[in-house]
């Protein structure tokens, strides 16, 4: 047995090593596909203006309202702080996302009883396209979906070690600097079931859940008494910016925006197109076969009264049944050990065992005694859904980043569907056939995912472009320019350059270097940017000046004489 003992972690590890090395490549296609459907040269959003210009040395600070947190700014500091280039943000940004990527599902590598499923279930999200488009982007949700499924799945480690336990503070934190309200969100299932379910009962999970929710939500919390007079009045005012959140159920919504656009508000104007919503389709479907292939790995098979692990083809069953000599015997000797030990001692059990260690780094990414993947996998969907439902069930409008964590942690359970249908492939009479149509499966959906991130990548390159051709408008009639300070001027004097309008007021201002004011200000702005709209009274004698060659008509700029 010495040779087989010899042999057998190199063996158990190999599944693991090849779905770690087959999660790194998932990630690598991930960049590679976000890099080439997405062009680094794709000018900054409405959004990322806002929180680019926290930093930026070559335009004002634009208003930061209070459903904004300060988690972006953070991550894109090291390269706005100093520089303005677009494409070397892009650049950043995308080894972080595929950094978070490779974090986010790395914990779950051991605990599905697949290594597998972890690469195929990080492929399911970063296949969609919307995961794909904000790759690059100045956006929260993939960091605060990333920070999710990490936290959930260390919380369901069998140990809490301080390094676990450190991993979900930090995935908690992350998600919760991000976006508080889905840190909260995610924060109350696990701390549920850190009370609640025995199998999972510690105080080191509550401590960990509990910690990583006051880690990300104090910079948040100590802004709302500086800057908006306390938390329940910065609520408030998230509210009403947001247009009044309040009961309705926006599912159709969320189904319009599938495909685009990026955000609709209102979405009373697009309609539901089934091939684009495929992936809400297959999703429901995916993860009851994972659910159920889950249930079924976790009851197993019995022998004798005796519950024995349950086949699959990440682990063959011949070395399945040398592990199972191994570790009898393994026990075996333990015990013989342990006798020895207790005469040593004069039958005292003091002693520690020496190779507990050891024992326990193979057992830390485990399940322990009653965390079966089944339970996991609802634990992950009970999460997915609390992040969900207030989005569908409070904020008017949508936006398909905003379910971006709820994908990610339906994804485990997805991932094992996928593979009990390949599963069932391989089993039946004619796997060929099987085969056949799992991978015309997964070619449709690529189908529709990938043109999907590049065609609205290309809207939004033209639509965002019309900002650029507007300040260029504005600079040939002597408005903006480079400000040399991003500070008020004293003496309530006003700006040299302060812009209004009927849209895009603030990424207009930014690309052209002026402050974006706003409609209570006293004081006449420098010009008014408007598209399809009479200027008021006081501004229809100012010189009017259209804009040319727009993707969206009906630009005009009128410049104060």
């Amino acid at each position: 047995m010495a040779p087989q003992s010899r042999t057998h972690p190199r063996s158990r590890a190999h599944p693991q090593s090849r779905a770690h090395h087959l999660l790194l490549g998932v990630c690598g296609v991930f960049a590679v596909l976000s890099l080439v459907l997405v062009p680094l040269t794709l000018p900054l959003g409405w959004d990322e203006t806002v929180y680019a210009s926290r930093f930026s040395p070559y335009a004002p600070a634009t208003p930061f309202s209070a459903p904004r947190t300060r988690g972006v700014p953070f991550l894109i500091a090291p390269v706005a702080a100093w520089s303005d280039s677009v494409v070397l943000l892009r650049v950043w940004l995308t080894l972080l996302a595929t950094t978070a990527l490779y974090l986010g599902f790395r914990p779950w590598l051991r605990f599905l009883g697949r290594p597998s499923a972890a690469w195929v279930a990080a492929a399911l999200y970063g296949g969609l396209w919307f995961v794909l488009f904000y790759a690059g982007a100045a956006m929260p949700n993939h960091y605060t979906a990333m920070g999710a499924v990490g936290a959930v799945g260390l919380f369901l480690r069998s140990r809490q070690s301080p390094a676990t336990c450190a991993g979900v503070v930090g995935g908690l934190a992350l998600a919760t600097l991000m976006r508080p309200n889905d840190g909260v969100a995610l924060g109350a299932p696990l701390l549920a079931a850190a009370l609640l379910v025995p199998a999972w009962r510690s105080w080191s999970r509550v401590l960990a859940v509990l910690g990583g929710l006051a880690a990300g939500a104090l910079p948040w919390i100590v802004e709302a008494y500086v800057r908006f007079g306390g938390v329940r009045a910065r609520l408030t005012e998230a509210s009403e910016v947001q247009g009044d959140l309040r009961p309705l159920l926006s599912v159709v919504h969320h189904l319009t925006v599938m495909d685009g656009p990026l955000l609709c508000r209102p979405c009373d104007g697009d309609t539901v197109r089934p091939l684009s919503a495929e992936w809400w389709l297959v999703l429901p479907l995916l993860v009851a076969v994972g659910l159920w292939s889950a249930r079924a790995g976790s009851d197993g098979t019995r022998d004798g009264g005796r519950r024995t692990r349950a086949v699959s083809p990440d682990t063959p069953s011949v070395e399945l049944s040398t592990r199972s000599a191994e570790r009898s015997t393994r026990r075996g000797e333990r015990s013989t050990r342990h006798g020895e030990r207790n005469t040593r001692n004069g039958g005292h059990r003091g002693t520690p065992h020496v190779g507990c260690s050891t024992h326990r780094e193979h057992q830390d990414d485990a399940p322990q005694s009653g965390t079966t993947p089944l339970r996991g996998c609802l634990l992950a969907a009970a999460a997915a859904l609390s992040v969900a439902l207030p989005y569908v069930a409070l904020v008017p409008y949508a936006a398909p980043r905003f379910l971006a964590p709820a994908h990610a942690l339906l994804a485990p359970a997805a991932a094992l569907g996928v593979l009990a249908l390949v599963d069932a492939a391989r089993a039946s009479r004619r796997p060929r056939i099987g085969f056949a149509a799992l991978g015309v499966a997964l070619a449709g959906h690529l189908a529709v995912q990938l043109p999907l991130t590049h065609s609205n990548a290309k809207i939004q390159a033209g639509a965002r472009g019309d900002w650029a051709r507007v300040a260029e408008v504005l600079h040939e009639h002597g408005v903006g320019g480079e400000p040399s300070t991003n500070e008020t001027p004293r003496n309530g004097a006003p700006h040299p350059c302060v812009l209004r309008g009927n849209t895009s007021v603030i990424p207009v201002a930014y690309v052209a270097g002026c402050f974006p004011g706003h409609a209570g200000d006293a004081h006449r702005p420098t010009a008014l940017v408007l598209r399809e709209a009479e200027p008021p009274p006081w501004a229809r004698s100012w010189p009017r000046h259209r804009v040319p060659d727009t993707y969206a008509p009906g630009w005009v700029v009128h410049v104060r004489p």
